[in-house]
């Protein structure tokens, strides 16, 4: 089975891609996929496969790559799996939208 996400709501990016090194660290850590590396410079390809768990952030040592890990789309993913349902990322309470939360 594939997972698939919430289309275009992944908070990643590469902020200056030319000051990647080329190093690969994102490509290695990344779970999905999302990162390719093109020319020696990190891209991301498939912004939407994206979970975003951090690992790329946390690892990239020039601190380029953006990512709201541990909040968004991935959560709201595995909790509706687990309980049957829609996905629900919390961002509104009671149908108001809640500010500086979840997948946009």
């Amino acid at each position: 089975m594939k997972l698939e996400y919430l289309k275009n709501v992944a908070s990643i990016k590469i902020d200056s891609p030319d000051k990647c090194i080329g190093c690969g660290m994102c490509t290695d850590v990344c779970p999905h996929n999302v990162f390719t590396m093109n020319n020696n410079k990190a891209e991301i390809i498939n912004k939407d496969a994206c979970m975003e768990c951090g690992a790329c952030k946390l690892n990239c040592p020039v601190g380029i790559i953006t990512v709201n890990s541990g909040v968004g789309c991935a959560a709201a993913i595995i909790g509706g799996i687990i309980n049957n349902s829609e996905p629900t990322c919390g961002c509104s309470d009671n149908g108001n939208k809640k500010s500086g939360s979840c997948c946009g």
